[in-house]
């Protein structure tokens, strides 16, 4: 696990990292950011937002989880990076499918299901590795990329929330690949990349739930 990025570069130690390391506070200041976009809509209360609340906690939790994994690049410390990610990943695909798509719960479920064949399988016939470990990864792009297309032909305003965000998704993906292919003439690697890109990311997403202002009032699609 010493070896995973140009920057460690099978050094041990709690700041073998530190630019991997610092740059997980980009997450914790978009989800501060989340959190006061939140509050400051009247129309939303813990009520109607509980998934806003707990995507926001998991944004702050993804970057705790990925300072510890590039502190003490250990076994516990991969799940303390790895859960959050996962958990954000499924709740914003069923807060998504709810809020914005306007999916009844057979339709949610069944979102929810394909996404796990696709992510499950694609890993399991290309073993974990494949892009530098970046391939567990293409699933929630490819979703990403199929919901802007839906608000694309809908002319939904959250259209271009969403191909911008795609954009970043692709640019980070791109970073994270190629960070072990620059270690000989970049020792600090292209890792950061991902955690600064991502964490505006993932709040461009967060932002777009909460500007949907979708409540339980409203009736979802079949």
């Amino acid at each position: 696990m010493l070896d995973t990025y140009c920057e460690r570069a099978g050094a041990a130690g709690l700041l073998a990292e530190p630019i991997n390391l610092i740059t997980n506070a980009a997450f914790i200041v978009a989800a501060v950011f989340a959190a006061r976009r939140l509050a400051a809509d009247p129309d939303l209360s813990l009520r109607n937002s509980w998934d806003l609340g707990l995507l926001i906690l998991l944004l702050g939790a993804i970057g705790i989880g990925s300072a510890l994994w590039h502190s003490f690049a250990t076994g516990w410390a991969v799940l303390a990076d790895v859960i959050p990610i996962t958990l954000f990943i499924n709740l914003y695909l069923l807060s998504f499918g709810w809020r914005v798509l306007r999916l009844r719960a057979l339709a949610l479920i069944g979102l929810w299901l394909s996404y796990q064949v696709l992510s499950i399988g694609l890993v399991a016939i290309t073993g974990p590795e494949l892009l530098n470990g970046s391939v567990g990864y293409l699933p929630a792009l490819a979703f990403l990329v199929g919901f802007w297309w839906v608000l694309r032909r809908r002319a939904d305003p959250l259209s271009p929330t969403l191909l911008a965000a795609c954009l970043l998704f692709i640019g980070s993906l791109t970073f994270r690949t190629l960070d072990s292919a620059f270690c000989a003439t970049l020792p600090m690697g292209l890792h950061f990349l991902w955690h600064l890109l991502n964490a505006l990311l993932l709040y461009l997403l967060l932002r777009g739930l909460i500007e949907t202002r979708r409540t339980p009032q409203q009736t979802p699609a079949a």
